[in-house]
């Protein structure tokens, strides 16, 4: 026999996970409820050293922002999230692409990253734990971004990611309270990385389009945003498209007009939802947002499509950018905070 022959088989990562990446997070109501009672209470800031640009007051922006001079201002943000595919290389890729999408999500450029480790130490090997943290570094690398240490625990489930510092012009950030009625909106990646996710973690079964939507930096389509003049954005992630698109009009106080035929989908998407892989996670999406949408003819199947918790997915822009789908636009507020036609 060969060594291939006798080599141990690696054990499944997503099966050490009840969720799976920005699936498992605390779903949106809940979160906005939470984010209430710690707003009212807290204690102002004592002779801050700067001025916070972006923070929780900004109605739910992708990380914070504090001004250091007139042309400079940090970005700061950390994600992390248990495994959402099985290799452990491309797990470190995606969280890693997903962390560094916070910083453009709001215009900037990352500088540098420290690593967000969670190891179940007694029953996962550390040399998975080194291919998921070489598959974050390659992919930080590639975004110019430095790595430099982190934070480590031993933890039931193992969970990875990055705490991401960058930088953005004060003038040219991208917010999810600026956006302006009679703009379009535009979408940089197609959505159902989350039925293909969750049926991955049943089956086993690898959807090589998934993971290159996944490990694909966001870093083109933010730069071209802002040099078009577009100022307000989000990236769509856990809650969903729809609940992503909420929070964005919510923060603008406008309605968002959404064309369902327009939206684009993974190839192996569609069939992965009829066939019942839809994680609880964006059911909870659905059923948080539904009561702001108007829905029409729109059916369950494509209500769930559209409210899919997506990990490391794209920009959604309150604007146009050439060589991207517009799927809808902005109009001023209406009876509902989203109409999907």
């Amino acid at each position: 026999m060969t060594d291939v022959d006798t080599a141990p088989e690696r054990p499944r990562l997503t099966g050490f996970a009840r969720g799976g990446g920005c699936a498992c997070k605390i779903p949106p109501g809940e979160l906005d409820t939470l984010l209430a009672t710690v707003s009212g209470r807290v204690t102002p800031v004592r002779r801050p050293a700067a001025e916070l640009l972006v923070g929780l007051e900004g109605g739910g922006d992708d990380a914070a922002v504090v001004r250091l001079d007139a042309e400079r201002a940090v970005v700061t943000t950390a994600d992390f999230f248990t495994p959402v595919v099985d290799d452990p290389y491309d797990w470190g890729r995606i969280a890693a692409a997903n962390a560094l999408s916070d910083v453009y999500a709001m215009g900037g450029v990352p500088l540098s990253a420290v690593n967000l480790l969670g190891w179940p130490r007694e029953l996962l090997p550390l040399d998975l734990a080194g291919e998921v943290l070489r598959g974050g570094v390659d992919t930080a690398h590639s975004a110019g971004c430095h790595v430099a240490g982190g934070h480590s625990v031993d933890d039931p489930e193992p969970r990875y990611g990055m705490s991401v510092v960058g930088v953005v012009h004060p003038d040219r950030m991208l917010r999810v309270d600026a956006a302006e009625a009679g703009l379009p909106l535009t979408l940089t990646k197609p959505l159902g990385i989350g039925v293909l996710n969750s049926r991955h973690k049943a089956t086993g079964t690898v959807f090589p389009e998934a993971v290159a939507t996944m490990t694909a930096l966001n870093a083109a389509a933010s730069a071209a945003a802002v040099e078009a003049g577009i100022r307000a954005a989000t990236d769509v992630t856990g809650f969903g498209l729809l609940g992503h698109l909420y929070k964005l009009v919510r923060a603008s106080g406008l309605t968002a007009v959404v064309d369902s035929a327009a939206v684009p989908y993974l190839a192996d998407a569609r069939p992965a939802a009829e066939a019942g892989y839809v994680s609880g996670g964006t059911r909870r999406n659905l059923d948080w947002v539904s009561p702001h949408v108007e829905f029409g003819t729109v059916g369950e199947l494509d209500r769930l499509l559209l409210a899919d918790a997506q990990t490391s997915g794209g920009l959604l822009l309150a604007g146009e950018l050439p060589g991207h789908p517009v799927i809808g636009e902005l109009v001023p507020r209406g009876e509902h905070a989203v109409v999907v036609r």
